[in-house]
């Protein structure tokens, strides 16, 4: 039913839409039950909204807004395969960053122009590494705006500025995690994470590799019976390929992952059966993130508030010396930058590398012990 204002529609449960023809586009939104007055307000202020990008749009691109400079880069990243970073997180951190620059023109801003910014994120009790993941997005955005974007045949700025971060010399050290700490993390669990963490520690992965590690990124060792997983370069934080190498726990949890899920090997899915004899009705789907709710709850549950998910790779590193595993086999298992460092290893430098990994299971009580002297 339509009321006082075109555009606005009253629906016989008592709830409002707007379905509205404006500046030649259609907006179209179910608003709930909300009073007239506040759907008259929605739309006058979507409407304000719409007639800002209009303009926006004719305008320069050094003359455009920090808000429309983050609507591409968030749209850009949208249309990729795979994002290298979560475009929810992504999204989270121009949120946050809107309200203090997102209606100053690119040219203006600068570094002083996120001062408040970071005083009010560190007021709140942000860490600054957090803040600075924040002001790391903002320079993105503003690099392309400078090095990629072009209106008319000219960039959107002349160069970028430079944005300082926040000094992070204050952050914590590593905590490798002792045995029985990785027995207490692991058991409060969900299946998903329990075989995500534990091949975390048995390989050194960090967790967006393990997140998006693909099937089609398997190499079969034919002499060893096994596989490696070839981590291409632009997935891989030093931007070099990795050879993933699995020890003997985390090939045979790649083995109980196959046949889930046709790209990624770490998959979830809610088992939710309506009937006894019905196969789940919810698909197999790839995991943002170690570092979810799961996880946090059972870090608290297991009285490990402290540990992250790097630890992991850190707990494998640690587990690696312990171990006696020569320097420059933990550089080539956990992927650091050697000189001369090969990017495809044979067979018998594999073969080499698996009995290293291997090696950490030998530990296994050295650990705990080394953790109860040293605390």
């Amino acid at each position: 039913m339509r009321t006082r204002t075109r555009g606005i529609q009253l629906n016989p449960d008592g709830t409002r839409h707007v379905d509205k023809r404006y500046a030649g586009g259609r907006i179209h939104e179910r608003l709930g039950a909300v009073s007239q007055e506040a759907a008259e307000a929605w739309l006058v202020r979507r409407q304000r909204e719409l007639d800002v990008e209009r303009e926006d749009l004719l305008r320069p691109g050094h003359e455009r807004l920090f808000a429309a400079a983050a609507a591409k880069y968030l749209t850009e990243l949208a249309s990729r395969p795979q994002p290298a970073r979560s475009l929810e997180t992504i999204a989270g951190h121009v949120e946050l960053l809107l309200p203090y620059v997102g209606t100053l023109r690119i040219a203006d801003v600068c570094d002083e122009s996120f001062d408040e910014f970071r005083e009010d994120r560190l007021a709140d009790g942000r860490k600054p590494s957090t803040v600075n993941r924040s002001l790391e997005v903002a320079r993105t955005i503003l690099n392309r705006a400078a090095r990629v974007w072009r209106a008319g045949g000219r960039p959107w700025l002349g160069s970028s500025p430079l944005i300082e971060m926040l000094d992070e010399s204050g952050k914590r050290q590593p905590y490798p995690i002792s045995w029985a700490e990785q027995a207490r993390l692991v058991a409060p669990l969900p299946p998903h994470l329990q075989r995500m963490v534990v091949f975390a520690v048995n390989t050194g992965a960090r967790d967006d590799n393990i997140c998006r590690l693909r099937w089609q990124w398997e190499r079969p060792v034919p002499e060893l019976g096994r596989s490696v997983f070839l981590i291409p370069a632009e997935e891989f934080k030093s931007n070099r390929p990795h050879v993933l190498v699995l020890n003997d726990v985390a090939w045979r949890i790649v083995e109980e992952q196959r046949g889930r899920h046709a790209e990624f090997v770490f998959v979830y899915r809610r088992e939710r059966v309506k009937h006894v004899d019905q196969a789940p009705a919810m698909k197999w789907h790839p995991i943002d993130t170690i570092n979810n709710t799961g996880f946090q709850t059972a870090r608290e549950a297991a009285g490990l508030a402290k540990v992250r998910v790097h630890d992991l790779r850190h707990t494998y590193g640690q587990r690696l010396r312990d171990a006696g595993v020569a320097e420059e086999d933990r550089a080539l298992l956990l992927g650091h930058a050697m000189t001369g460092m090969p990017q495809h290893y044979a067979a018998a430098t594999v073969a080499r590398l698996v009995e290293a990994a291997n090696k950490v299971s030998e530990t296994r009580d050295r650990m705990t012990l080394l953790r109860v002297v040293n605390t």
